[in-house]
C-alpha cells in the first residue's frame, strides 16, 4: 500500500485498485457496507492504513480515510469520516479502535 496517493478521490481510487472495494459507514456498534450487508464489529477488522486530508481554506473539508480489512469475512474497503469518530455516532469500542490510528 502506498503512503500517498494525492487527493481524497485519488486515494480512494488507488485503494480500490488494491482491492479495497467496499464502502463502509459507521453504525452504532459496527462498520457496515450497505451494498453487501457486511457488518464488522471492532474485533472483526483491522485498519491497514490511515490517510488524512486537510482543506486548504475550510476546516469542514478535513477528512480521514481508513483502509479496512477483515480476515473473518474476507472483506476490504474504505471508511471516510470527518476528523475522528464521535461517541454520538458509534460505540465506545468502535471509537477507540478507529481513533487509535489517528
Amino acid at each position: 500500500m502506498k503512503t500517498d496517493y494525492g487527493t481524497l478521490s485519488q486515494t480512494i481510487n488507488g485503494l480500490k485498485a488494491e482491492g479495497y472495494t467496499l464502502d463502509f459507514n459507521v453504525q452504532k456498534d459496527c462498520l457496515i457496507c450497505h451494498n453487501t450487508n457486511t457488518q464488522l464489529s471492532p474485533d472483526e477488522f483491522e485498519i491497514d492504513g490511515v490517510f488524512r486530508f486537510e482543506g486548504e481554506s475550510d476546516p469542514d473539508d478535513e477528512a480521514v480515510l481508513y483502509a479496512i480489512s477483515s480476515t473473518k469475512s474476507d472483506a476490504k474497503g474504505v471508511l471516510v469520516n470527518g476528523y475522528g469518530v464521535s461517541n454520538d455516532d458509534a460505540s465506545a469500542a468502535l471509537v477507540q479502535k478507529l481513533n487509535r490510528h489517528l
